[in-house]
């Protein structure tokens, strides 16, 4: 078993949980699962950009996405997704 230091306001909160001074909202699970909904999709968002690229360089990447069975758009979000995770 682990055991950990806490601070004052860390010990006066676990011991009004152990003499049962909180208690659960109504409706907990449901807004959690709303917030964690939330979070999800905030997160996930996509956004429409528009970027100004030479012709040639078009045409070169819609033929690596042809070669690679994907569409030329979501190769270029690919590539740019892992330039910026770098």
């Amino acid at each position: 078993m682990k055991y950990y230091d806490i601070d004052e306001n860390e010990e006066k909160i676990l011991d009004a949980v152990e003499r049962g001074e909180f208690k659960s909202v109504p409706g907990l699970k449901e807004r959690k699962a709303a917030l964690k909904s939330y979070a999800k999709n905030s997160l996930n968002k996509t956004m429409n950009i528009n970027i100004r690229l030479s012709e040639r360089d078009v045409y070169k990447l819609r033929a690596k996405a042809a070669e690679e069975g994907i569409p030329y758009q979501t190769l270029a979000a690919s590539i740019l997704h892992k330039s910026a995770s770098r």
